[in-house]
């Protein structure tokens, strides 16, 4: 096997400021769209982030249609209800206001509406789908985010749940990355604390898990660029976002959901949302990512104070930040180092630490965010027992975009243990 030669760095444009989301009608007027769809869910339908867009759409002669039906963790059924909304409107450019719910759904529907495929999974992950590379360019997408966590406006992946498999899978690709992510402070203003505490941990899990990934330069050449994954492993350019992502969190996380008025706080998680996205955009992630999707997709009757959703729902942030303690501690002995670099981001004196405690460090260091931000308890408090287990290996094992990324390979036997101590 010819090892991969090179890793790229894709990075969408961002503009950070209290405010910037009045500018989204200057910037579409500038890209001379006359004709835009609008998605927001329908919680935030009738809040001050959607109606600010608008009225900046209005104020620059653009025509506006606003579709507030996006799912609240998103499905194939969803998606295909937004794309059908969207197929007959001859829009010229795409505005997201939401969470990564919202901007994933924006990024399906670009590209569905765009080049649409004989088959929905067509675009879809292999070896759940064909993984057909988008055929060229999209139109503008705007993604303006009101919480901090998922860093969608800096990525090139699309994440849903395929109902028929019980587990979340997605669509990768630099092409899908929005044109501009508008970063407002004043969006997460009113973000309920329980929301900031799983999008915050979120990206503590994006960032400890791309500086962990597996090095680009162990993965296998691609044929041609073209193919060369959007996630490619750890590389030296996304170390730095996702270490950087780290200090940030360890500074400012509980500040941030502790007291929501704090402004320095929630404008720091924001930013370290995207930090932590550019590096996993182009590191990837891994175990506890890929293990986080079917404990999404096979919930039974959870449900959390401060989610609006109509239905059982693990959020995703939690839903990653329960397997991560016993994943780091599995894969502490590929890169001791590394673990021990993210647990002193994480604000962990490792200067006497030996590398045999490196998963140990690193995963007590981050049960201690869990436990301060009254995480769930485990796997079994949201709902799953032992008998559970083969269901959740069974959604790990197709996740290869993410699973084949963990620097120490985790089979059958190995899940089922992961999943057993996360319990």
């Amino acid at each position: 096997m010819t090892h991969e030669i090179a890793f790229e760095m894709a990075v969408s444009s961002v503009r950070f400021g209290r405010g910037v989301t009045r500018e989204v009608g200057m910037d579409l007027a500038d890209l001379g769209a006359r004709n835009v769809l609008v998605l927001t869910d329908p919680v935030l339908r009738n809040m001050s982030p959607v109606q600010i867009v608008l009225e900046s759409l209005e104020k620059n002669g653009i025509a506006a249609t606003v579709y507030d039906r996006v799912r609240v963790e998103p499905t194939d059924e969803s998606f295909l209800d937004a794309i059908e909304f969207a197929k007959d409107g001859d829009y010229d450019a795409i505005v997201a206001v939401g969470g990564g719910s919202t901007i994933d759904t924006a990024k399906a529907v670009n590209l569905y509406t765009t080049y649409p495929p004989d088959n929905f999974l067509d675009y879809v992950n292999p070896p759940i789908g064909k993984g057909l590379p988008v055929p060229g360019p999209l139109k503008p997408l705007i993604a303006i985010p009101t919480t901090a966590g998922t860093g969608s406006e800096t990525t090139g992946v699309s994440i849903f749940d395929l109902i028929k498999m019980h587990a979340k899978t997605g669509i990768a690709s630099r092409r899908l990355k929005p044109t501009l992510g508008l970063l407002d402070p004043e969006n997460t203003r009113t973000m309920p604390s329980q929301v900031a505490a799983s999008s915050g941990l979120d990206i503590l899990s994006h960032a400890v898990e791309s500086f962990t990934a597996l090095p680009f330069s162990e993965r296998p050449l691609p044929d041609r660029p073209l193919v060369r994954p959007a996630y490619q492993g750890s590389n030296p350019i996304s170390d730095v976002w996702s270490l950087q992502a780290l200090r940030m969190v360890a500074k400012y996380l509980v500040r941030a959901v502790e007291d929501p008025s704090d402004d320095e706080a929630r404008a720091n998680m924001l930013l370290a949302a995207s930090y932590a996205g550019v590096g996993f955009g182009n590191a990837g992630v891994h175990l506890p990512h890929g293990m986080s999707y079917p404990v999404s997709g096979n919930v039974k009757s959870y449900r959390i104070p401060g989610y609006t959703a109509d239905h059982p729902l693990i959020p995703h942030g939690f839903s990653v930040i329960l397997n991560a303690p016993a994943v780091f501690r599995y894969t502490a002995s590929a890169n001791p180092a590394r673990h021990l670099e993210a647990a002193e981001a994480l604000g962990v004196d490792v200067s006497r630490c030996q590398a045999a405690d490196a998963g140990r460090i690193l995963s007590e260091r981050i049960t201690w965010f869990m436990q301060r931000l009254k995480t769930p308890n485990g796997l079994r408090e949201v709902g799953y027992t032992s008998s559970d287990i083969p269901a959740l290996v069974e959604g790990t094992l197709p996740q290869h975009r993410v699973t084949k990324l963990s620097p120490r390979p985790a089979g059958t036997e190995d899940l089922a243990k992961l999943f057993e101590e996360s319990l």
